[in-house]
């Protein structure tokens, strides 16, 4: 009987520190690991097997592989060959990452699940919603939390751009879906599941229905901290849909100073009371301009938009859902803050001292350190 080379449980513990970039988990838990051998001479050969053949991380998974192996004393050399999960395969994947059940449910929706779920909503477009989600979702990121993003505003779909991913597309394993990695947060919008860039999407309300409890559903989130999503503008299906599938979701609507556009906010806030879902606070972006005199230096603001619409929204909200609501931030308007929506680089990373970065910072503060209760949560519990 011939003994085991002993540098290979050494190349396999290797192994088991080189996670999927998607998936973040060992590629050994996931079944990627298909061969190992190592030589008297100290060269290890390795056959990994990738979820799909057109694998996007295929090249780091590569490099980290030969990292990892290559730093173990004793090895000379690292071979390596890429193959591709047959559908058996696949199929334990899945239940692996299911944790073993067999049925897609929402899991955000689950008794016991601690994922926080955040819709950002606004009652018209262009109030700078989808800027406010990402800065928001990047904030909470950097402070070490684990963070999905939902780009659920089906026909304006802007978050991949702002983030820089252009192009990106998920990586589905046979029904499901690994969202993106970003900037250390998951990232899923339907505008990654076209075909083409340009192609437009005309899908009415059961069809809306059923995309959205498909991104919910068949991608996997893993565990997160906060998934936060990027509501369509109003109060139409989608936020309808999202009321019914996730009630313990909570909203935070979005505004600009204007009287106009305070009055529609209302709106959205009160759809989601209606939906069961809790408001937790009025974001009012675009809020101020600040300018800094040529002649002395002295700095002061602008109200281009006029002022209050924020704290107007906040006010009616508490009076007509029977809670106090309050204005959780105002966002001063900047013009590094569209530029780096443009440029895919989120204001709060690219420029963190300017002064929207340290509003929005602060937002994502109040968020991590309130004190959730259970007043407005539903509980699952039926009186008899």
């Amino acid at each position: 009987m011939s003994q085991e080379n002993p540098l290979l449980g050494q190349i396999r513990a290797a192994l088991h520190t080189v996670d999927d970039p998607e998936i973040h988990r060992p590629i050994t838990e996931l079944g990627m690991v298909d061969d190992v051998t190592v030589d008297d001479a100290g060269v290890a050969r390795i056959r990994i097997l990738l979820t799909v053949s057109g694998c996007p991380m295929r090249n780091t998974i590569d490099t980290e592989v030969r990292k990892a192996v290559g730093a173990v004393e004793g090895v000379s050399d690292v071979q390596l060959e890429m193959g591709v999960m047959d559908d058996e395969q696949r199929a334990a994947l899945k239940q692996t990452l299911r944790g073993g059940q067999p049925e897609r449910e929402i899991p955000f929706a689950q008794p016991g699940n601690l994922t926080q779920v955040i819709a950002v909503a606004s009652g018209k477009g262009g109030v700078g919603k989808s800027s406010i989600t990402v800065n928001l979702a990047t904030a909470l990121a950097n402070m070490g939390k684990s963070v999905g993003i939902l780009d659920a505003d089906i026909y304006g779909h802007s978050v991949p751009d702002m983030l820089g991913l252009g192009e990106a597309k998920p990586t589905p394993v046979d029904d499901m879906i690994m969202p993106v990695p970003s900037m250390g947060m998951k990232v899923i919008s339907v505008g990654m599941l076209k075909p083409d860039r340009d192609q437009v999407i005309a899908w009415r309300g059961p069809i809306l229905d059923r995309a959205l409890h498909q991104l919910l559903t068949d991608v996997y989130w893993g565990d997160l901290d906060y998934l936060v999503l990027d509501l369509p503008p109003g109060t139409g299906d989608v936020a309808m849909s999202l009321g019914q599938k996730i009630p313990n979701s909570e909203v935070i609507v979005v505004t600009t100073p204007q009287q106009a556009a305070s009055e529609v906010a209302e709106r959205a806030g009160t759809m989601a009371a209606i939906m069961q879902q809790r408001v937790i606070g009025v974001v009012e972006n675009m809020s101020y301009l600040e300018v800094t005199s040529p002649s002395d230096g002295h700095t002061f603001r602008v109200d281009l938009f006029g002022t209050g619409g924020g704290q107007k929204a906040a006010d009616a909200l508490s009076e007509r859902l029977g809670y106090e609501i309050p204005v959780l931030a105002q966002i001063p308007l900047e013009q590094e803050l569209r530029e780096g929506g443009d440029a895919g680089a989120p204001i709060v990373v690219n420029q963190p001292d300017s002064a929207s970065a340290k509003a929005l910072q602060a937002l994502a503060e109040k968020i991590v350190g309130r004190k959730r209760g259970l007043a407005g949560k539903q509980l699952g519990v039926t009186p008899v």
